[in-house]
Order: structure tokens, then sequence, then C-alpha cells
């Protein structure tokens, strides 16, 4: 059966040229780093090339300023537990907007328990920080400020820059969350003013199971995982080479190809929505329009009256494989944390489906999602009570309001 793949935001598919990069290393060069001979050494040449090219991709001073891990979840516990862990004497508190991954929300949470405190600092309807905000809600014990490039249920852009300007003038470290983003979009960690941003080479046509953390010289870490002294002491553990030689695979080739690939998915998300807006009534887009606050790889779509598990599940069995949220937190049937501080209607936040857009999807595929996505709504809205409701005049439409009765279906 034919099968499109829109769920990149969860991963994507490995480069053939990342494979080839990586196989020396799956088998004749399987050496340590760490030793002294031949093997060694190629390993040793393999982990610096590795680090130029990712520090290539997010325009880092020095390769040394990387640090591998196993996931972008990890990078982001080493970044966030690794700055409480070494600045506890000098401050206690972390400044984070209330639509973080659960990987910094998740981390934030444990430390709150071993007597850090935090402000989570809202989001408008579009899920934008607004870096006033985020002024007021820094104190004298603030030790980092924590925000994402691009949120990873709505595309939201966020004002990084102008938040990394802030960190600046106060002095206090940013980490910025760049695994919806990198690969994707341009990441330059001077101009935005990031101490620390983890990034998952997985998700822009790297393999599994290798995340990247970049950290500035200046910004104190302390480790997560004890014993060797692998990552310069902040990292321990056998490196991953397979998959650290394709994530730099990965991120030379993005590198070069950014543009084209930020051009090709634009097109391909204005042609989907525009399809989706214009074929099936009583839909609404969720976070902001397309254009430049919205990363051209997102749309969070919620059709009203109908499930948007029922909606994944269906549009699967038509060979279309879409996310109701994100990957690690998606089998649960909580409403989204984003879609809620957006302060969107639960039942339209139950209802919402992303399509997330790869480099080698085509225009001939977004016209058969749209087609799959009609068949899908107008099949579950057949057998929805709440449509029936809806047809009757006994409720009304959050999305389009028909003014026949007053009750809606948040009433």
């Amino acid at each position: 059966m034919r099968q499109v793949f829109l769920d990149h935001q969860s991963t994507t598919p490995i480069l053939p040229q990342v494979f080839e990069a990586m196989r020396p290393f799956l088998f004749e060069e399987f050496g340590s780093p760490s030793s002294l001979h031949r093997l060694g050494l190629t390993a040793r040449d393999a982990l610096s090339r590795a680090r130029s090219q990712i520090a290539g991709l997010i325009h880092a001073k020095s390769p040394d300023e990387i640090v591998f891990t196993s996931s972008g979840t990890e990078s982001a516990n080493l970044a966030i537990k690794g700055v409480a862990f070494a600045t506890h004497r000098r401050g206690n508190h972390f400044v984070v907007s209330s639509i973080e991954h659960p990987a910094v929300l998740g981390s934030v949470a444990f430390l709150e328990k071993h007597g850090f405190s935090s402000t989570k600092v809202p989001v408008d309807s579009n899920g934008r920080i607004d870096p006033t905000d985020v002024r007021k809600a820094i104190t004298d014990q603030t030790c980092l400020i924590a925000v994402h490039h691009v949120n990873h249920d709505i595309g939201a852009i966020e004002p990084v820059a102008e938040i990394g300007d802030l960190a600046a003038e106060l002095g206090i470290p940013l980490f910025v969350d760049a695994s919806a983003s990198a690969g994707w979009l341009p990441i330059n960690v001077e101009t935005m003013g990031a101490s620390l941003l983890s990034l998952s080479p997985h998700r822009f046509y790297g393999p599994k199971g290798v995340g990247v953390l970049y950290r500035n010289r200046r910004v104190s870490l302390g480790s997560l995982i004890h014993g060797g002294v692998q990552e310069a002491g902040r990292r321990a553990g056998m490196e991953n080479m397979p998959g650290i030689v394709g994530a730099g695979a990965a991120a030379e080739i993005a590198s070069r190809e950014i543009s084209a690939r930020q051009m090709r998915v634009g097109l391909l998300q204005r042609q989907l929505w525009e399809g989706l807006r214009d074929g099936v009534p009583y839909v609404r887009l969720n976070g902001p329009e397309l254009g430049p606050d919205r990363a051209p790889t997102n749309l969070n779509v919620s059709a009203e009256f109908i499930e948007g598990e029922a909606q994944a599940l269906s549009l699967d069995m038509l060979g279309v494989a879409v996310s109701t949220g994100p990957s690690c937190v998606n089998k649960s049937m909580k409403i989204s944390h984003v879609l809620a501080a957006i302060g969107l209607d639960p039942q339209l936040a139950q209802s919402n489906v992303i399509f997330s857009l790869g480099q080698e999807n085509t225009a001939e595929e977004i016209e058969f999602t749209i087609e799959a996505y009609g068949k899908t709504v107008k099949k579950l809205r057949a057998m929805s009570p709440l449509w029936e409701d809806f047809q009757s005049g006994a409720i009304d439409s959050i999305i389009r309001p028909r003014g026949k009765t007053g009750k809606t279906l948040s009433a």
C-alpha cells in the first residue's frame, strides 16, 4: 500500500550518504577513540571531524564546544541539570516558557523537588513568547533561561535573539532547544546569544541514538553520567561512533541544503494547508499563520467534532502517517500542554493532528493527503454524535459559529 510519511517531527529516514559515511564504523573501523593504536586514531579523527561538521551547522566558534550525547532529550537534561549542579550556590531559579518540550519541563520539575524553583512564562494565542515577560520573570536567583527555537507542536518560531540579548545584558546563560529546527532553519549560536543549544540529528536525516549539546566554554556545566573522561569529562561512556559520524555527515549536508529545504517544504506546506482549508469544513490551523513566524515543516490542524487519534489511525489505514503530538508523549490521551497554553478550546485540542513535512515529500503526495484527509473527516463525522448534534442545531461550532443556538461544544 502507498505510504505518505508526514511525521518528520518524530523522526526522518537516514540519507544514503549518511549511511555510507557510517558504514566503515559499523564494521572495519570499529576502534575506540580512547585507544592508542591505529583504529583508535581513525576513530579520534572521525570524532573530531564530526564536531567540526556540527559546529559548522550552528556556527559555533570552536568544535570543542560540541558535546555528543545519546539524544536531544539527554542533551536538554544535561544542559538544565548540568547548569543547576554547577551553579546552585549562586542561584536556584529557572525561567522557562510554558510550552517547552517535556524533556525541558521534566528536568525543571525534577530539580524543583530538590530545592530549585521556576517561573513559567506564558505565550500568546500563537505560541509566541514576549521577551518583556521573560524579563519580568527573572530574579536575582535566576541561573538559566530556557526557551525553544521552534515549538514541537505548533511550529511557532520564537524571538530567541531578543531573549538572547536580554540574557547577555543580565549575565544569565540561555539554553535553546533546537531539536525541532536544526537542519531546517538557519541557526547561529552567536547571533542567537545561546550559551547552550541542543539538537537531534535523527530529525534532519541523521541516525537515531545520538544527540548534540553546544556549550559555550564560558558556561559551567556539571556532569550527569560519571565514569571515564569522554567528551572532556562532561559525558562519560564509550562514544557511539557510527551515530556520531552519521550526525556529522547529516549536519554537513543540511548546511549545504538548508535554503533549498526551506523553500521546498514551504511550498508543500502552503499547498497542504490551502487544500485542507478549502476542502474540509470546520477545520482550524493552530499556531501562527504560514510565514516568518512558523516553521515551514509544521501544520497543526483541528477538525471539529472528531478526535485527533481517530483521524491519525484512519489516515494511516489510507496510507498517510501523521502525529497527534510529540512522539515521546502521544500515547497519552491528555490534551497537549502547548494547545492548552495558547488557549485553544479543549474540544479542538482533542481534535488536532500534526502534519510535518520533509524534503522527500512531493506535490503529488500532498494532493493524495488532502484527498485522504477529506475522506477521513467525512467518515468520522458520519459516526460522530457531536456532528449529528451540530447538524440538528443542538450545538454550535467553535470554529465558525452559525448563531442558531447559544450552546457550543465547550459549554
